[in-house]
């Protein structure tokens, strides 16, 4: 699985490849960016195996991006996504993986991502400063192991983490959450709830057509999945 970051002036461009790439299962993570600032800060915070981004941006356009990113060490690969097939030969002389333009279909996306995971090996095997995450307990602070953790809850600003035998709250947002915790087997169901995979016991249809995850260790709770992500849900789960 794949980090992913999307990086696009235009909200609705950024949403309709997020939900394209929900639906391939390829990405465990996906953060977005606005403008090409916005995309380093963004790396700081948490890397990405690849980065999706268009080239018309104002200020800082794409392909100045891509030249930067270029220098780093171990830099995320890049496919760019734009309505404007005229740049496509510049794009290959900044090391793009691929080029792909809008509106994208989801036959070109999967071979792109094809592209990318023959070239890419997500870096997961060293993740020693998140294997506990801090947490508030009582007035302290706490470091919970990550395979302690069943699921995390949002609650206003704060996110609440369950084990099998207590809450804990974290100042850490879900969406940072979210970043760190994916590589090892944490999936985000709803704009609400992350779950750990390896504690999901059973996957079941209510009536509405809504998927309801039961939690191994947590009696009685029953978690919504969005209808957005339910397909790569079930992709990870093997369903």
């Amino acid at each position: 699985m794949l980090r992913a970051m999307i990086v696009d002036d235009e909200a609705p461009a950024r949403s309709e490849l997020r939900y394209l790439l929900e639906e391939t299962g390829r990405v465990d993570a996906i953060t977005e960016a606005s403008s090409a600032r916005e995309a380093v800060e963004r790396l700081m915070e948490a890397r990405a195996d690849v980065i999706f981004m268009d080239i018309s941006m104002p200020k800082t356009n794409g392909m100045q991006l891509a030249e930067a990113l270029h220098k780093l060490k171990n830099p995320p690969a890049v496919i760019f996504v734009t309505a404007y097939s005229e740049y496509a030969l510049e794009a290959f002389d900044v090391d793009a993986i691929d080029y792909l333009m809008k509106p994208v279909e989801t036959e070109r996306l999967i071979q792109a991502m094809d592209k990318v995971q023959s070239r890419v090996k997500p870096q997961a095997q060293s993740h020693s400063s998140v294997e506990r995450i801090p947490v508030v307990k009582s007035g302290r602070k706490v470091l919970v192991p990550i395979d302690q953790i069943r699921y995390i809850e949002a609650k206003d600003d704060y996110s609440c983490i369950y084990t099998d035998d207590d809450r804990y709250l974290s100042t850490i947002s879900l969406a940072k959450l979210e970043q760190r915790l994916a590589p090892h087997g944490f999936f985000r169901v709803h704009r609400g709830y992350i779950v750990n995979l390896e504690y999901v016991e059973d996957v079941e249809v209510v009536s509405s057509g809504v998927l309801q995850l039961g939690i191994n260790g947590i009696e009685g709770k029953k978690i919504s999945v969005s209808r957005r992500r339910a397909v790569a849900l079930k992709r990870a789960l093997g369903l």
